[in-house]
């Protein structure tokens, strides 16, 4: 049986099971919780006036197959520890990817973001150089350089295992006309943050990172003209635009110290979860682990960078694009932890709290994702604070009054002319 209830009666306990507004509207990302914590109810508070609560039979059907909302600190869940060079993606049963919760990580940040930066920003610097010279290489039919590579993606690994933020916030600084070599290198970051999330190992990760980094150095040999097109392809065009993924694995065949796993990345980060995907037509487990990871996060960069034909789209804006597209593009349980790495309200969204101030998320909360660090750049009159003010969501829970501070909404990307790369926090020597 389902109950209307005010949302300023809601207790532990209570199954919701619809709310009173759109479910991608709210930081919510699962249709149907039990309200476990304080935050939850605080968070159901903030954003409706009622909800529908579960009883009797229903109830007991749907707890039966409970999900958890992804604000909850979920149980531990079971995930792919395989770390063995050799590791072959299509060995990988996706039924082992978590489909929901947290997974265990082997993983606490090491430096803030702050001072990761530093180290961050020259391994950024390395890798660009890096990838250009590769892609010149390639240009020129000259064999790729394995070990200046290898060393380079280590070093991201490295950093993104002290803190991942750092490097994530590095992908923000976008530039058009570069999209081919930078798209690569912001690939490569996301996809090594959704493997730390996920608990990979050093190893795996490394060797996650190297597919990422040369995912699309196939492109070479696609005309300029199609690559910049700045109006829909042809199904001609089209049909030379797939030629980058078999062209790639051409390319990468006869380089030494590629793992047989990276090339999963390369031949099948634009296969889709449902069969719909390019070139050889691959579904569900049959895509493999590395390639299911680098199909979300080549789209998530994708939709949120400028391209000839399309502006860029905020990154909430892109999650929610990707979770709408689990079970059929992507893989469901891959898609949740993949925002759960991005964050409920992810790096450089711009917010609204509810005490009317507009700022710009800096830094992640790992353990309580709807309290990140914001940078408050207007005031509730929407003044702007110079400089501006960081604000801990962890450590300031309320304002003067004792009035919950949280944050109310994200706001599209460029309200109020804000550009959220002007708030990085880069160290200050």
């Amino acid at each position: 049986m389902k109950t209307k209830v005010d949302v300023h009666d809601l207790r532990k306990g209570m199954f919701v099971s619809e709310l009173d507004r759109p479910w991608l509207g709210t930081p919510f990302l699962f249709q149907g919780f039990e309200i476990q914590t304080d935050e939850e109810m605080q968070q159901l508070r903030a954003l409706c006036q009622y909800v529908y609560v579960l009883s009797g039979d229903e109830l007991a059907s749907r707890t039966a197959h409970r999900t958890k909302p992804a604000t909850a600190a979920p149980p531990a869940a079971r995930i792919i520890t395989k770390t063995t060079t050799a590791f072959a993606v299509t060995e990988t049963s996706s039924r082992e990817i978590p489909r929901s919760g947290m997974p265990p990580s082997r993983y606490t940040d090491l430096t803030p973001v702050e001072e990761e930066l530093q180290q961050a920003t020259e391994v950024e610097r390395s890798a660009r150089e890096t990838i250009y010279s590769i892609l010149d290489d390639a240009r020129l039919g000259r064999s790729v350089d394995t070990p200046r590579a290898r060393k380079v993606v280590g070093q991201m690994t490295e950093s993104i295992i002290r803190n991942p933020d750092a490097l994530v916030w590095l992908t923000h600084l976008k530039k058009k006309h570069e999209y081919t070599a930078l798209h690569s290198l912001r690939v490569c970051v996301l996809a090594l943050a959704l493997g730390r999330h996920l608990g990979y190992s050093p190893e795996k990760l490394n060797i996650l990172g190297i597919g990422a980094l040369l995912h699309d150095i196939g492109k070479l040999h696609v005309p300029i003209e199609i690559l910049d097109k700045p109006e829909a392809l042809t199904r001609e065009e089209f049909e030379i635009m797939k030629l980058h993924v078999p062209n790639g694995l051409k390319i990468l065949e006869n380089a030494e110290g590629i793992p047989p796993a990276a090339l999963e990345v390369v031949g099948r980060h634009h296969e889709r979860y449902n069969g719909n995907g390019y070139a050889f037509g691959l579904s569900s487990d049959g895509i493999g682990e590395f390639g299911l990871v680098s199909a979300i996060v080549d789209t998530y960069d994708a939709i949120t960078s400028d391209r000839s034909y399309h502006l860029s789209l905020s990154a909430a804006d892109a999650l929610k694009i990707i979770y709408e597209g689990r079970q059929k593009a992507y893989h469901p349980g891959l898609t949740e932890q993949f925002i759960q790495c991005m964050g409920i309200f992810p790096i450089g969204s711009i917010v609204e709290l509810s005490t009317g101030s507009i700022g710009v998320v800096i830094t992640a909360n790992r353990t309580r994702r709807l309290r990140p660090r914001v940078a408050l750049i207007l005031s509730p009159e929407k003044k702007p604070y110079t400089p501006a003010n960081i604000l801990d969501l962890m450590t300031v829970t309320h304002d003067a009054s004792g009035k919950p501070i949280e944050i109310k909404n994200m706001l599209p990307s460029g309200t109020f002319g804000i550009n959220p790369t002007d708030y990085i926090p880069i160290y200050h020597h």
